[in-house]
Order: structure tokens, then sequence, then C-alpha cells
């Protein structure tokens, strides 16, 4: 027997939200840390302005639909702007690392909410599916820029995907 329920729309709002807000935040604290003068901070801009478009949306669709945002947003504020600033540290392609893993996580949530949605909400869908493209220009770019060469890229990555899992999570009901 096969679940017709609607998808949780409520649910994928508030986590969609959460991640935008996050994303801001870690291209916030690599901008903090590279400046504005290499070309990885120039790409990063470019990818910080489609995250604050993006986290617009979905300040509107909270407003418009009601729904709650996360109670864990100060702790993304937080962990995102250092999560950002630390890779920027450790180097440029470092900081392109952090965002092929998190794109790469963004990638499979926003394929798995489409799935879910299916014809229950066209205009969310219609937004996530140019969001998702978008974010997976960032992971093309992040690789352009030499993402796969930094230093521990596959422990690095593995760390920030994993932690990326646990924040969609948490963000779902929290």
């Amino acid at each position: 027997m096969s679940d017709t329920s609607p998808p949780d729309t409520e649910s994928m709002i508030r986590v969609d939200h959460a991640g935008e807000f996050g994303a801001t935040r870690i291209y916030a604290g690599q901008l903090a840390v590279l400046g504005k003068s290499s070309p990885a901070a120039h790409e990063i801009a470019r990818m910080a302005a489609q995250e604050d478009r993006h986290l617009a949306r979905f300040d509107r669709y909270i407003a418009e639909r009601g729904v709650r945002p996360t109670a864990l947003q100060p702790i993304w504020n937080v962990a995102g702007f250092a999560l950002g600033a630390a890779t920027a540290l450790i180097s440029e392609k470092a900081a392109m690392a952090c965002t092929d893993a998190v794109e790469t996580e963004i990638d499979k949530h926003y394929r798995e909410q489409l799935e879910a949605l299916g014809d229950h909400d066209p205009e969310l869908a219609a937004d996530i599916t140019q969001f998702r493209a978008e974010e997976l220009e960032h992971l093309d770019k992040a690789r352009e820029h030499g993402a796969e060469e930094a230093p521990a890229y596959p422990l690095l990555t593995g760390m920030i995907r994993a932690g990326c899992r646990v924040a969609i999570e948490l963000s779902k009901r929290i």
C-alpha cells in the first residue's frame, strides 16, 4: 500500500530556510578571512549573492505560509560562520572543498524533496528546482577552483557532509 498523504511542506520550508541561512553564514565567514581580492573570494561573493536571493525567497515562504523557522538558527548562525572562517583559514582550496561538501548534500536533499513533492506544490517545486540548479553550479565552480586539491579533502568533505546531514535532520523538526 502506497502512502498518498501530502508532503510536509512546512518542514521542507523550515529546513530549506535554515540551510540557505547557513550557507549565507558560511560564505560570510569565508569572505571575512579571504577578503575581497583573491580569485576564490570573487567566486564566493558571487555564490553568496545567489544564496542571499534563495534565503530571501524562503523568508517570504516563512512569512506567507506561517511556517515556524527552526529554533536552531542562532546555532547555525555561529556554526556556519565558524565553518566558513575555519575552512578559509586552512586555504582557498579548503574553502572550496567546504562548498563542494555542502552542495553535494544539498543536491541530494533537494532531489529528495522534489521527489516527495511530486505535483503537490508547484510553486515550491519550481523554486527548489531553480535553486538546486544553482547549487550544482556552485559545486562545479568549487571543483574548478581546486576543491579536490584541498588538504585532507576526503576527510574534510566527509566531516562537513556528515554535519550537513545532521543539521538537515535537526532543522526539519526543531
